[in-house]
């Protein structure tokens, strides 16, 4: 069976033995879990003694599939070791570690996995280090800010299908790594409103972005990010990238830009699991009130990914 190897860590200002304790209780795996954004309802139980060896968490839904965890191995302030098991959309079992080192600031968490996928998935095998490893990314974030602050500022609201609006938008065209991407798109916003304004164009309106192409093994994105525009305009620096009528799926995503994977995974993986077909057209972000003073937590942007 074709094999996998996926890693990812982020450092928690905490100490090991707080980490350490949050992860291995499976009671709180809903409060961070990466893939619960995309099927809030879906069916979760955890066994009754929740943080020992042999304790199990399982999760059935029509999006998120159905499986479960069980702790394989605990060393209190060090290491997990946890077996996955997943009976939908596939069957195949892997091998889960957490990593847990102190170091200057904090704890440094290392999220692995290794397994191995059903030999008629093989083609899949060069796309789940990234797919899985923007998961974990994900989860660890949200990991992180939760032991950091005591809560998580953002919430994923699946829509569903809906006709999305026509809009023309005066941006500025970037590329950068999927990591990079909320520091590069609040510069391309900048530098967006700087050069409309130099010309007199009305920047006050709402802020998009709209993505052109992402290469997943490489993690790279290429997006224009702006304002929309009553039409097109001639200035030097600016990109015009027009947005029509289109039926789309709808996402939105209530605070902290940092967590807006969160909203693009639940739109991506509800469009797969209904069978919808998407269009090769760009799919966009609406920034609602991003330009109003509001708390970070009650930030709107609605996503769009395009329907045929």
């Amino acid at each position: 069976m074709p094999k996998f190897s996926v890693s990812r860590s982020v450092t928690i200002e905490a100490d090991p033995a707080t980490v350490f304790n949050k992860v291995s209780d499976y009671n709180h795996w809903t409060t961070w879990s990466p893939w619960l954004v995309a099927e809030s309802d879906a069916k979760v139980e955890v066994s009754p003694d929740s943080n020992s060896v042999g304790s199990v968490y399982q999760w059935e839904g029509d999006v998120v599939g159905a499986g479960e965890l069980e702790h394989m191995a605990l060393e209190h302030g060090r290491m997990i070791e946890d077996e996955i098991r997943f009976e939908k959309p596939w069957k195949s079992q892997s091998q889960i570690t957490f990593e847990f080192e102190q170091v200057s600031g904090g704890t440094e968490v290392t999220w692995r996995m290794n397994g191995s996928l059903p030999w008629f998935m093989f083609w899949m095998k060069p796309m789940m280090e990234p797919f899985i490893g923007m998961d974990y990314r994900r989860g660890l974030s949200m990991l992180k800010e939760w032991i950091e602050t005591g809560t998580i500022k953002s919430k994923t609201l699946v829509v569903g299908v809906q006709m999305a609006k026509p809009f023309q938008l005066a941006g500025v065209r970037k590329t950068c790594k999927v990591q990079e991407i909320s520091s590069v798109s609040k510069q391309a916003m900048e530098e967006a409103k700087q050069k409309l304004k130099q010309h007199g164009v009305d920047a006050t309106g709402l802020g998009a972005t709209a993505y052109h192409d992402f290469k997943i093994k490489k993690q790279i994105m290429e997006f224009t990010a702006g304002f929309m525009v009553d039409q097109s305009v001639d200035i030097p620096g600016i990109d015009n990238c027009s947005i029509g009528h289109t039926k789309a799926f709808r996402v939105d995503h209530i605070g902290c830009f940092g967590h807006l994977g969160n909203g693009w995974y639940a739109g991506n993986q509800n469009v797969q699991a209904k069978k919808l077909k998407k269009k090769r057209t760009p799919s966009f972000e609406i920034y609602r009130n991003a330009n109003q003073d509001v708390p970070v937590e009650e930030l709107v942007t609605e996503i769009y990914l395009p329907l045929k």
